[in-house]
């Protein structure tokens, strides 16, 4: 899932690869702004058929988070 959401963050939001690891803070290491966030969680929602509650994306602070809830909840 990690590479999945590394490929997204590249691909749509413009982060550089080279600087996407599973414990990459989105804000400080990889610079998203909320903006980018709430696009990178409508991407996730759409890709794999899930929602995701404004408290739940909150919690997603590093890449790795993001990645370890989509596991969990996917389709």
């Amino acid at each position: 899932m990690f590479e999945e959401i590394k490929k997204l963050l590249v691909e749509e939001v413009g982060v550089k690869e080279s600087s996407i690891t599973p414990e990459a803070s989105l804000t400080s290491d990889l610079g998203i702004n909320s903006l980018e966030l709430a696009d990178l969680v409508m991407l996730c929602e759409e890709k794999y058929g899930i929602t995701i509650e404004d408290d739940e994306m909150k919690s997603f602070h590093t890449v790795g988070d993001v990645a370890e809830y989509i596991e969990a909840h996917k389709k």
